[in-house]
């Protein structure tokens, strides 16, 4: 079974500052995405704009090619895992708002490449959704509290 989430906020973090966290592979990651955690990310190979990495918890792990070549945007697509397949990923773009702050789109594929892979992805297109989008939640916060701090210690 495939799922194909849509998650929205609006935040008071830059793009670029949006694509700095997401694209921070160091330790400590988990702090901005719950589902990654520390002992399963792996850095293949990292570019100016791009990033082969393998990330996970919890006994699910995905290896991502992350291109976020376009300042507007974050995508990350899913090259090999233990559940997922097709065209599962993860897609980030961002709209700067005239207040200042900016939009951020998400959106999430999730395509079981074997029964259990099959199954989460049913229960993530159904039920499943409110916990995905609480970690989304959460992640956009946890940008947001990185910022304030960077801000707050360039002012000291």
């Amino acid at each position: 079974m495939s799922a194909t989430l849509h998650f929205h906020q609006t935040t008071t973090a830059t793009p670029a500052e949006i694509v700095a966290a997401v694209t921070d592979f160091g330790p400590g990651r988990s702090e901005i995405f719950g589902n990654s955690a520390d002992d399963y990310l792996e850095v293949h190979s990292q570019g100016v704009d791009e990033a082969d990495v393998t990330e996970g918890s919890g006994g699910i792990w995905e290896r991502l090619h992350y291109d976020w070549s376009d300042p507007n945007r974050v995508v990350m697509t899913t090259t090999d895992s233990n559940l997922w397949g097709g065209g599962s990923g993860h897609t980030y773009t961002f709209t700067r708002r005239p207040d200042g702050t900016t939009d951020l789109d998400a959106v999430v594929v999730r395509d079981g490449k074997n029964i259990r892979g099959r199954a989460l992805g049913l229960v993530l297109g159904t039920v499943g959704k409110g916990v995905l989008e609480k970690a989304f939640v959460n992640t956009v916060k946890a940008i947001e509290a990185r910022n304030t701090a960077a801000r707050a210690t360039k002012l000291t």
